[in-house]
C-alpha cells in the first residue's frame, strides 16, 4: 500500500504542532498506515490528523498484539469503506468495531478515456449542453486561465493564492450565515501552513481559476496513490451565475484523465453536487480496535461508540446545521448584512448622449456592487467584459450604463 499523504511525516508533525504540542506520535509495531496520540486521562489512543483528515487507511500485521495495547483503545477517525483492509486480528481477544458517519462520494473515472468521453457516458444531451454552454460563456465573458500547482510553486505565489482563498470562503459563508470549521484561525493556520511542502512533495496539490490576474476559484487537493481528493473548494460567488463550480469540476476531472488519475474523491459529506457528479457513494467509518474480554477497554469504547451513533443522531436530523447558523448570527451580529442590490435592464435602442455620464471602473472594489448587473448583462448578451465600458448616470440615482460591442443597456439599481 502507497503511504497516504495523512501519514507523511510533513502532516503528522504539522498536526502535533498546532493540535497537540505537548504531546508526540506514538505508532504500534502490528499496525501500518498511521500514527497516534495520546487522549489526556484514558488509555484511548487516536490517530493524529484526528477527523481533519480525508480518509485513513491502514494495514494489520499477523503479529500478537496482547502485549503491544493491553488495555488501550485505539480510535481510527475516517476509514473509508471502498478501501481494502487486511482487518484480521490475530487475538481473538481483541476486536475492531465500525461506527459509521459522513456519507463519502467519488468519481470512478477507470472507464473513460477523455473529459468528451465522461460527459457522454455520464449526462443527457440536454444535461451536457447546459455544462457546455456555461463553461463556453464563462471563457468567452472573462479571460479564463485555470492552473494546477502539482509539485512545484513559489512561496510568494502560494500565500497569495492561499491568502485569496481565505477570502473566498469568508465570502461565501458570510453569504450562506452559517460558520465553516476550516475557517477557525487555528484550523486555517494549519491548512496554510502544511499544504506548501505537501503540493513540493507531491502529496497535495491546489487548482486555481483566474479571471485575468484574479483569482476567482480555488480547490485544495490531496493526492493518495492515484486518487485525486477534493478537500476544500470555493469560488466567486460573484460568477454563480455561469455555474463556476460546475465548470471547475469539469476541469478537475480533465486533469484527472489527463495525468492518469482513476478517481476524483469528494471526500466526507453530503451536497447536492457531490451525488450529482458521483458514480460511487460509500461511507466514512470510525474503527476503534480494543480487548474485549477487558473491563476498562470494553467500557470505554462502548461509551465511545454510544457518543457517536449520538452525533450522527442529531447531525440526521440537520441539528448542527442549525448550530452553525445560530453560532454564526451570534458570532457575527454587529456586522451589518450587506443585502445585494436587484436591479432591472433596459436595453436601449437610441444613443443615449442626453445622459450626462461619468465613466468608472469596474476593476474597483468600491464599484464591486454593480458585478452581479454586469455579469448578467455578460451572460444575456455574451458580451466580453474586456470590450465593456461602465458609466455612471449623473443626474439620475442609482443608474447606469453598461456599453458592450453590440448591446448598450441602461441598469437601474433598486432595493
Amino acid at each position: 500500500m502507497n503511504s497516504s499523504p495523512f501519514s507523511s511525516k510533513t502532516y503528522t508533525n504539522t498536526w502535533l504542532k498546532h493540535f497537540h504540542l505537548k504531546g508526540h506520535e506514538i505508532s504500534f509495531s502490528f499496525l501500518n498506515g498511521t500514527s497516534f496520540y495520546k487522549y489526556p486521562l484514558f488509555p484511548i489512543y487516536i490517530n493524529v490528523g484526528r477527523n481533519l483528515t480525508k480518509g485513513i487507511t491502514y494495514t494489520l500485521e499477523t503479529e500478537e498484539i496482547t502485549g503491544v495495547i493491553k488495555n488501550k483503545v485505539l480510535l481510527i477517525y475516517d476509514v473509508p469503506d471502498y478501501f481494502t483492509i487486511n482487518h484480521g486480528l490475530p487475538n481473538r481477544k481483541f476486536t475492531i468495531a465500525r461506527i459509521t458517519q459522513y456519507p463519502g462520494f467519488l468519481i470512478d473515472l477507470k472507464l473513460f478515456t477523455d473529459l468528451n468521453n465522461f460527459m457522454v457516458e455520464t449526462f443527457s444531451k440536454s444535461s451536457r449542453y447546459k455544462l457546455n454552454k456555461f463553461k463556453k460563456k464563462l471563457e468567452s465573458c472573462f479571460n479564463i486561465k485555470y492552473k494546477m500547482f502539482y509539485g512545484q510553486i513559489s512561496e510568494r505565489e502560494y500565500n497569495t493564492i492561499f491568502d485569496q482563498f481565505e477570502n473566498l470562503l469568508r465570502k461565501r459563508f458570510l453569504q450562506k450565515e452559517t460558520t465553516n470549521n476550516n475557517l477557525d484561525p487555528k484550523e486555517w493556520t494549519f491548512y496554510k501552513e502544511v499544504t506548501y511542502p505537501m503540493i513540493l512533495e507531491n502529496n497535495a496539490a491546489l487548482f486555481v481559476t483566474y479571471n485575468g490576474d484574479q483569482i476567482i476559484a480555488v480547490t485544495l487537493n490531496y493526492i493518495h496513490n492515484n486518487t485525486l481528493i477534493d478537500a476544500i473548494t470555493v469560488f466567486d460567488i460573484d460568477y454563480s451565475k455561469f455555474s463556476l463550480g460546475s465548470v471547475n469540476i469539469l476541469k478537475l476531472i480533465e486533469w484527472c484523465l489527463e495525468n492518469k488519475f482513476d478517481k476524483l474523491d469528494f471526500s466526507k459529506g453530503y451536497f447536492d453536487y457531490k451525488k450529482r457528479w458521483c458514480n460511487l457513494e460509500y461511507k466514512f467509518d470510525y474503527h476503534l480496535i480494543y480487548n474485549k474480554k477487558a473491563l476498562l477497554p470494553k467500557a470505554i469504547a462502548f461509551t465511545i461508540k454510544k457518543y457517536f451513533i449520538a452525533k450522527q443522531f442529531l447531525r440526521d436530523k440537520k441539528l448542527n446545521e442549525r448550530f452553525h447558523e445560530f453560532y454564526f448570527l451570534v458570532k457575527n451580529r454587529s456586522i451589518k448584512k450587506n443585502i445585494p442590490l436587484g436591479f432591472n435592464l433596459q436595453e436601449l435602442s437610441k444613443p443615449y448622449t442626453e445622459f450626462q455620464l461619468k465613466e468608472i471602473s469596474i476593476l474597483e472594489s468600491r464599484n464591486d456592487y454593480l458585478k452581479k448587473a454586469l455579469f448578467e448583462y455578460l451572460y444575456i448578451n455574451n458580451e466580453s467584459i474586456s470590450n465593456i465600458r461602465v458609466y455612471k448616470i449623473l443626474n439620475s440615482e442609482k443608474t447606469y450604463i453598461f456599453q458592450g460591442r453590440d448591446v448598450t443597456t441602461k441598469v437601474q439599481l433598486e432595493r
